[in-house]
């Protein structure tokens, strides 16, 4: 348990840098090389890099040199592996709204169907001018 959670961790955080983000989404098109993922970010091609490794370190992205070009394809297992824990929390957090709803309709009064009306402790205008 101790590896998987390190393991979302770093997917957490490679995917928390809005153009570590975009490089994924293009990523999920097809592989492309560090050069095309930096041409819409505005950053050297250094920063580029330096964002591709963090993405290589978690395991969402690797990576092949054939010669002078790295050329990038995402890993669709560690993609999987993070949108299955958020499916479990999601699972989980609904199935307590679920139960919470079911709590709430069986405790209703009669008169706790109807819409809420608000009474306003400001006097209305109708009482200022008396």
């Amino acid at each position: 348990m101790l590896d998987q959670s390190a393991d979302l961790d770093r997917v957490f955080h490679a995917l928390a840098d809005p153009g570590r983000r975009v490089m994924v989404e293009r990523l999920s098109t097809g592989p492309a090389s560090v050069s095309e993922l930096g041409l819409p970010l505005a950053m050297s091609l250094a920063a580029v890099v330096q964002h591709v490794q963090v993405l290589e370190a978690s395991g969402l992205v690797r990576s092949q040199k054939t010669g002078r070009t790295r050329t990038c394809s995402i890993n669709p297992a560690v993609l999987r592996s993070a949108e299955s824990w958020i499916a479990e929390r999601r699972a989980f957090v609904e199935r307590h709204l679920d139960r919470l709803g079911g709590y709430l309709a069986e405790t209703a009064s009669p008169s706790d169907t109807g819409p809420a009306t608000v009474q306003s402790s400001e006097p209305n205008e109708q009482e200022e001018n008396r």
